[in-house]
Order: C-alpha cells, then sequence, then structure tokens
C-alpha cells in the first residue's frame, strides 16, 4: 500500500467529551473575535463563513516563512516539505471523513466547485437525454445552477422531494420519484443553510441506490458541526468547503467513490492532472491529482489540515450538542419577539442556524440594527431563492452559530431585535 493510500490515525487529537465543552475557552483561541473593539463582537454569522484560530494562521504562516514552493515537481527540500504537508492534509481530511483511502478526497476550491465537478464530469459522463436528477427545494444554488445548465445541455428532467410545513423533507415521496427507472442521481444538502434542517441522507441513500440511483450530498453546513462518516452515509459524492470549518476560504473538498472517481473524465485541464502529453491527445493522471489542475492551493491546504485537527481536538459529538444547545436557547428566546416568525423544524431536528423574519421590518433594516450593536447575522435570500419563493417571503434573517459561540450571543442578539421591532413595526 502507497503512503498516500492509506488514512491514518497518528496525529490525531483526543476528543473532549460534551460534558467538558466551555465555548468561552474556546473563543480566546479566535483572534479575531478577541480584538479589542469599541464595541464586543458578536458574531452570528457562521453559516456563511467561520472565524479562524490561531492555530490555522499559525499553520498558513509555517508554510509561507518555512517552505513556499511548489508541490509534486521540485526535488529539493523544500519543495518536498511542500508536497509532504499538502498530502498530510489531505491524509488528515480523509482520516475526518472516514474515508477509505486518501485517494478518494480531491481538493477544490471550495464546494460548490465540489458540485460543479460531479455536474460536469460525472454527469456528462453518466447522464443521456432523458435521464432524471432528483434535488430538494431546500438547496443552495450551489447544488441547483449546476443541474439546471446540466439538464438544459442534457434534455433532462429535474424532479424535487417535497418538503413539510416544518421545513423536512418528506421522504415518503421519494419512491415514486425514481419509480420509473429514469432518475439516475438523487442530489441534496445535509443541513439547509436557511432552515436548519438535518436531513436523513443516509435513508436517502438507501432508497435512492435500491433504485438504482447515484447520491451526492452538500455537507457544506455539516462537515463544519457534526461527525461526518462518508461509509454510514451511503452517499456516493460528498462536497464541503474548509472556510465553514474554521479553515481558510479558496479550498474545499469533493469525496467520491473511488470507483466513480477513476471512471469520470477530469474537469479541468493542464499541469498536474497529466500523466503525459502529446501534441494531439493526453493521458490522465492517478486519483486524486486527475482533478488537481495546475497549481493548488497550498497553504490553504495546510490551513485546513490545522483545522481539522483542531476540530477534531475539540470532538464533533461536542461541537454539535453545543450548536444544538444554542439552537434550543434561541428558539425559546426569540418566542419572547413579537411578531417574530421562526423558520425550519424543532431544535431537536435541526443545526446550529435559526433563520426567522419580523413582521413589518424588513431583514436588512434588522441587520442594521444589529449590526450597530455589534451584532452580526445575515440577511437576503442566503443563496436560497427558491425555498424562500416556497416560504412565501423574499428573504428572511439568520443567524448562525460555531464552537466559539456563547449564551451570552443570544442575548445580545433579542435585545437587537426587540430594539428594530420599537424602530420599525408600526
Amino acid at each position: 500500500m502507497r503512503e498516500s493510500d492509506r488514512v491514518t490515525t497518528a496525529g490525531a487529537a483526543p476528543a473532549a467529551p460534551a460534558a467538558a465543552f466551555d465555548a468561552a475557552r474556546v473563543r480566546q483561541d479566535f483572534p479575531l473575535l478577541m480584538a479589542r473593539r469599541e464595541k464586543p463582537m458578536v458574531y452570528l454569522d457562521s453559516a456563511a463563513t467561520s472565524q479562524k484560530p490561531q492555530a490555522v494562521l499559525d499553520a498558513m504562516q509555517r508554510y509561507y516563512t518555512t517552505c513556499n514552493a511548489n508541490i509534486h515537481r521540485g526535488v529539493y527540500g523544500i519543495a518536498e516539505e511542500a508536497t509532504a504537508l499538502y498530502e498530510d492534509a489531505r491524509r488528515v481530511v480523509a482520516r475526518f471523513l472516514h474515508a477509505a483511502s486518501p485517494r478518494e478526497v480531491v481538493f477544490t476550491r471550495n464546494s460548490t466547485e465540489a458540485l460543479n465537478l460531479v455536474a460536469h464530469a460525472w454527469g456528462r459522463w453518466a447522464l443521456a437525454p432523458g435521464d432524471a436528477i432528483v434535488l430538494t427545494p431546500m438547496e443552495h444554488h450551489s447544488n441547483l445552477v449546476p443541474w439546471q445548465i446540466l439538464a438544459t445541455e442534457r434534455q433532462l428532467e429535474l424532479r424535487f422531494i417535497p418538503i413539510s410545513g416544518e421545513g423536512e423533507l418528506q421522504l415518503d415521496a421519494l419512491p415514486a420519484l425514481l419509480a420509473d427507472g429514469r432518475a439516475k442521481l438523487v442530489s441534496l444538502v445535509h443541513i439547509s443553510n436557511v432552515l436548519g434542517t438535518v436531513n436523513d441522507v443516509a435513508e436517502v441513500a438507501r432508497i435512492a441506490h435500491a433504485h438504482g440511483a447515484t447520491v451526492c450530498v452538500d455537507a457544506s453546513q455539516s462537515a463544519a458541526h457534526m461527525p461526518i462518516d462518508v461509509q454510514s452515509l451511503g452517499a456516493d459524492f460528498v462536497a464541503c468547503t474548509s472556510h465553514k470549518m474554521l479553515g481558510p476560504t479558496g479550498i474545499g473538498v469533493l469525496w467520491g467513490r473511488r470507483a466513480l472517481l477513476e471512471a469520470m473524465p477530469p474537469f479541468l485541464g493542464g499541469g498536474e492532472m497529466i500523466r503525459e502529453v502529446k501534441l494531439t491527445h493526453s493521458t490522465w493522471n492517478e486519483l486524486p491529482w486527475k482533478f488537481e489542475a495546475g497549481t493548488m492551493a497550498i497553504a490553504e491546504a495546510v490551513g485546513l489540515g490545522a483545522a481539522v485537527r483542531y476540530l477534531e481536538a475539540l470532538g464533533m459529538d461536542a461541537v454539535f450538542a453545543h450548536d444544538r444547545e444554542l439552537a434550543t436557547l434561541t428558539l425559546e428566546r426569540l418566542t419572547d419577539v413579537p411578531g417574530l416568525r421562526l423558520l425550519g423544524p424543532p431544535a431537536s431536528r435541526r443545526g446550529g442556524v435559526v433563520a426567522f423574519t419580523l413582521e413589518g421590518v424588513h431583514p436588512h433594516d434588522i441587520a442594521t440594527v444589529l449590526d450597530q450593536g455589534g451584532v452580526c447575522v445575515r440577511a437576503g435570500h442566503h443563496c436560497a431563492m427558491p425555498l424562500h419563493e416556497h416560504l412565501g417571503i423574499p428573504a428572511s434573517t439568520r443567524a448562525s452559530f460555531h464552537c466559539y459561540s456563547c449564551p451570552e450571543d443570544i442575548d445580545a442578539l433579542v435585545a437587537g431585535l426587540h430594539r428594530a421591532r420599537a424602530v420599525f413595526a408600526h
């Protein structure tokens, strides 16, 4: 077995028990959150991007100051060190996702590129006119638009799993969507970035595979907050992104079943993804490098590896339990705000995302008033316009949490909402 084929546990930090989780202590590891300001920062927009611990910033700085060189090409010392750091990050991510091999882990720019890779390389190889793709109304645009483009190009049908009034998938409708055998793919989000709904991916995969369909999962909101075991999920592709996982922007991950990745053509052409180039034809590199054309985001991969180690040290069960506790507290506290409508299911069936509307106040006005008090939330459609249309609203306000979020942040949110209502509501 090659070293690149091995998923190791060496260097894995022991997971802390949930009872030991101390968000106030964790917060001290995040320089941006601890910086002195005129008013304290209350950061409640982690679903958009997470803050970065000092360990991530230090790892990237060490790369740039000690071994900044291109990877896989140079035989001199710092080039070999840079290559080792980059491939070690791949092994760390493979371990984190419980991949069978690091060869199944492809580095991309983000989840969006990972999903486009699947649509372009797998979709154009596997789908033919008349085939169907099953999606959901709660998808981020990144898991809608690539399939829309492919459907137009290949004359494919798009089908959708309906959602309930509480914002949960009605999986009893899925077998009928697959029954005619034309649906070759089910692609869905693991945790909705608006509703917070945690979808039962394993059950979706079971049903889909029973009907011969491939399963792709957008794990952008889940990989950062809960344990992810791609074997248990049963999916065929899983996409996630570093910047929501306490890591840097500019790098993401596509995990895919090796047999599928081996069969798929490349996504991008150029250096590194080739084995041999002639004037009129080329042959492709082995996995995963077949899908990593050109100079990759080396420092960012190093930062992602450090972020994953940090999350492992916290313990993903503990992180998710913390998210749920804050979601429960937020849902309880927001019932005190008159005219506020909560979106999504109960806290027991959601992640650390709470979106809402406030009667008589536009979400952008809410966000502006909250910002005046140092509270950072997201306002708008959250790259989920079809879902907001389904809900009958143009936009919403969203608070989202991570390991550094504290109950005091919820106090500041609620106080700000009362101010916004006093200013705008009639």
